[in-house]
């Protein structure tokens, strides 16, 4: 377990991202960097810093505040703070759907 996206990248064969004590994504770390799926793990992603002063990435700041876990919104808990946010994110909770070869995500984005 750990919350440092750039030292998973070194010390594990699979990734598996939560939000709100729920699995988001589960893909293998390959993969995971290669073709980050859920907006959460998307932004995560981001944040990550690049130790070469020359690329430039775009960053995704998160906007609004964490939901409470004791009193999680109704359903994708991510919904309030998604920038792809659709009508069906604040009425049915997402499954964890396998999308790819062993690469599984919980997002309405995929799951139509």
């Amino acid at each position: 377990v750990a919350h440092d996206l750039s030292v998973i990248k070194y010390i594990s064969d699979r990734v598996v991202v939560m939000y709100l004590g729920k699995i988001v994504e589960i893909a293998d770390k390959k993969e995971f960097f290669a073709n980050t799926l859920h907006p959460y793990a998307q932004a995560l992603i981001s944040a990550v810093p690049v130790p070469n002063p020359d690329y430039k990435k775009k960053r995704i700041i998160l906007q609004g505040d964490v939901p409470s876990p004791a009193d999680p919104p109704k359903g994708c808990g991510f919904h309030p703070r998604c920038s792809k946010v659709m009508k069906i994110c604040s009425e049915v909770e997402p499954k964890l759907k396998e999308i790819k070869d062993g690469h599984f995500c919980a997002c309405h984005l995929y799951n139509n």
